[in-house]
């Protein structure tokens, strides 16, 4: 093997304090196999050695929680026997590099990632951030990633349900794409990942292994120079077809017995399932790398522990059940191979050709990982490196149809239609609300009963103040659960940040986990799987320094009966709308002073976590009485925008009541302001809402009712085609009215 110098221990992500480390655990210099497998284990997408010391300040546990975070993905509850499995992780550079390849795959180790627990997929969502429109290679990647999502999600028959989109100069270099996977199973079918049984055999499943994706996790682990062009083989290669069969295969042989442990091969592979497994149960693990299916010829015990190629399964089989399960691998056309077994060593050994090639203490490979207290700034600190400037003085707005227009047609608030179209929403039978909503709703198969999914997070506010952006990107969640009815019951994370060894960065990273980490107790709501995928830099052309911070948070609700689902284009001509939360009055990083004052300044507006509680679970109790006949969260562009997408959505129009227009004569803040924990609601009968408010408590206002084909605002007024017109125009004017392809 090659002689191990210092530029190999460089080119494999390694600092030389942790190169010392690694000879410490070893007693010995390694060799290119050993020195491999410890790369990528203590690679930053693999180790989290930067942020698993603040990861610990997350709420994990409640009453519901079957399985937190540190398995596959997390479990909950959902009554009847059945269960909710779901996670959200990144795919970041790889979309960057090779955008359609980079997004399916995404998908595919996302859904793999659920159904490796016992779940049947149910719902994919994404979480997408691109950069500024304009940009020369941002049409290129919005394609690509659009078409690699719906590729694969579509081709493997999980319906799409849900996301969002956002743009910012911030991810010219480094785009984010962020995906989401919610499967359903019967609790007492729950499949976990620790090895257990001396002896057991060790075994291979699913696709051949290629030399695609080798050093995808050293690769997502460091920031994009210039060369990141240069880096497409490290992006592996997805094939949905195959994935499709290896969900029905492993499911046929989970309602057997013949199961000890299970392991999705994701990042990092051969090396971190087998990994995982054996630390996860305290043994050690013994494969024969003559024994892996390789596509490939000549391929060594390096590339093969190292190949990120996909849909491959790490299963360990109780004694004797090998044929069983290979006749069922074999009848879905799947490679089946026993490539090792478990031991009582607590070692990793590799074996190739009669000869021991790597031989590898387990403890320092995972639970021993490094683990760093990065210096960050303090709150103070961060704000005055953000140098945000502070809202001394409220702007007011010239024409108020004129800005809603605006507002309603720019990038971060046109319809998606474009995008959601491409995806298939409806496979399954099971989608009762599609994408365009607070939330989307899917029935659990054969129940009456439903689960309410979304996807959040507002980066410019993360910016501003990490820890009332973490706050608010839970809280946000929570609301649109709420918006449609369902009880929010627990969440999913992919934290999205720059270099953890700059301080400002770090700040963020720590702001953010502490602002989620008090939204989650605050509101009962645990994090139950999560990712973080750091390093989102580059110093490419065109690209800026980092990504703005953006913790997307994956929230999952449940509705005991999906008929009683509120949504937000479901109000009737002549009813009342009524703003339940106090009238806003906080413009500070709000859309309408970006987009039509072009500042930046502000605050993000303030997260009172008790009324946010309080004012959803008013809502909820609304919804399940049915007393309101539709239902909007107020967040980005305010109570004004949100009346407009209410309109677009029901093909009614509205009118604000004058009276509450004089009452609140500052009308920009007013209509435009992004103040949390309020709802739009209509209402037919307005009589019972009304008592229901006044008992609560609840800060309230009747502000206008549904009718006609505008939105009429005092003097002013836009009418629905206009504002359609806007809404629908900028994603078909921007791709060319073309849909992407492959």
């Amino acid at each position: 093997m090659p002689q191990i110098t210092a530029e190999t221990v460089s080119e494999h992500g390694l600092s030389p304090d942790e190169y010392q480390r690694l000879l410490h655990a070893l007693g010995r210099e390694p060799n290119l196999v050993e020195l491999g497998i410890f790369s990528v284990m203590w690679s930053e997408h693999c180790s989290y050695k930067s942020s698993r010391l603040h990861l610990k300040k997350l709420p994990t546990a409640a009453p519901w929680v079957i399985q937190g975070p540190g398995e596959n993905a997390g479990v909950i509850d959902i009554g009847d026997g059945d269960a909710a499995i779901f996670k959200m992780e990144s795919h970041n550079h790889p979309s960057y590099i090779e955008p359609y390849q980079g997004a399916a795959t995404g998908v595919g180790g996302i859904l793999r990632d659920v159904f490796t627990m016992g779940a049947r997929p149910v719902a994919n969502l994404n979480a997408l951030r691109f950069g500024e429109p304009d940009h020369p290679k941002m049409r290129h990647l919005i394609s690509g990633v659009v078409a690699g999502i719906g590729g694969y999600g579509n081709c493997v028959g999980v319906p799409t349900v849900g996301g969002e989109v956002n743009f910012d100069p911030a991810y010219n270099g480094n785009i984010l794409v962020n995906a989401m996977t919610v499967g359903v199973a019967r609790q007492d079918k729950i499949f976990y990942s620790a090895a257990a049984g001396i002896g057991n055999s060790v075994v291979y499943v699913g696709s051949k292994t290629g030399r695609d994706g080798i050093h995808g996790a050293t690769m997502a682990s460091a920031d994009f120079g210039e060369d990141s062009e240069e880096k497409r083989p490290t992006v592996q290669v997805g094939d949905p077809f195959t994935e499709k069969l290896l969900i029905e295969a492993c499911l046929e042989l989970m309602a057997s017995d013949a199961i000890v442990a299970i392991q999705d091969m994701g990042a990092a592979g051969l090396t971190s399932s087998s990994v995982e497994m054996a630390s996860k149960g305290g043994v050690g693990i013994r494969l024969v790398m003559d024994q892996v299916p390789c596509r490939e010829e000549g391929m060594t015990p390096y590339e093969m522990m190292l190949s990120e190629s996909q849909e491959r399964m790490l299963m360990v089989l109780k004694p004797g059940r090998e044929p069983e399960a290979e006749a069922i691998f074999r009848k879905w056309e799947l490679d089946f191979a026993v490539i090792g077994e478990v031991t009582d060593t607590g070692r990793m050994v590799l074996e190739w050709q009669g000869e021991t090639v790597a031989d590898i203490p387990l403890g320092p490979l995972a639970d021993e990982a490094p683990l760093y207290d990065r210096p960050h700034l303090s709150r103070e600190e961060y704000k005055r490196w953000a140098q945000v400037k502070p809202l001394e003085e409220l702007p007011e707005s010239k024409d108020i149809a004129a800005d809603l227009l605006k507002l309603i047609g720019s990038p971060a608030l046109a319809s998606r239609r474009w995008i959601y179209e491409q995806y298939d929403q409806q496979v399954g039978g099971d989608t009762v609300q599609r994408p365009g909503g607070d939330a989307a709703v899917v029935r659990v198969h054969g129940t009456g009963k439903a689960l309410a999914i979304t996807t959040d997070c507002t980066p410019r506010y993360c910016y501003a103040d990490p820890y009332e952006g973490g706050k608010h990107a839970v809280a946000e969640t929570y609301r649109n659960l709420s918006a449609v009815g369902a009880r929010p019951l627990a969440i999913t994370n992919c934290l999205n940040f720059g270099n953890p060894q700059r301080p400002e960065i770090m700040a963020q990273i720590v702001g953010c986990l502490e602002g989620m980490a008090d939204a989650c107790r605050a509101l009962d709501f645990p994090i139950v799987s999560g990712n973080v995928s750091l390093y989102n830099e580059s110093k490419a052309t065109g690209g800026g320094s980092a990504i703005l911070p953006t913790p997307a948070i994956g929230g999952v609700g449940l509705l005991p009966d999906w008929r009683k689902s509120a949504a937000v284009g479901s109000a009737n001509d002549m009813d009342d709308v009524w703003l339940i939360g106090a009238p806003p009055s906080h413009l500070g990083q709000s859309l309408w002073l970006a987009e039509i004052a072009g500042r930046k300044d502000g605050a993000p507006p303030a997260v009172d976590l008790t009324a946010e509680r309080a004012h959803a679970e008013f809502v909820r109790g609304m919804i399940e009485r049915g007393l309101v006949t539709a239902v909007h969260d107020i967040s980005d562009g305010g109570m004004l925008v949100a009346l407009a997408e209410m309109a677009l959505a029901s093909g009614l129009g509205a009118e604000l009541d004058w009276l509450f227009l004089r009452e609140n004569p500052a009308h920009t803040p007013l209509l435009f302001g992004e103040d949390q924990g309020r709802y739009l609601v209509t209402a037919s009968n307005s009589d019972p809402l009304a008592r229901a408010l006044a008992a609560a408590r609840i800060p309230h206002a009747r502000i206008g009712s549904v009718g006609g084909d505008a939105i009429r605002i005092g003097k002013s007024s836009v009418s629905l085609a206009d504002l359609r017109a806007a809404h629908e125009g900028f994603f078909p004017k921007l791709m060319g009215g073309e849909h992407p392809v492959a």
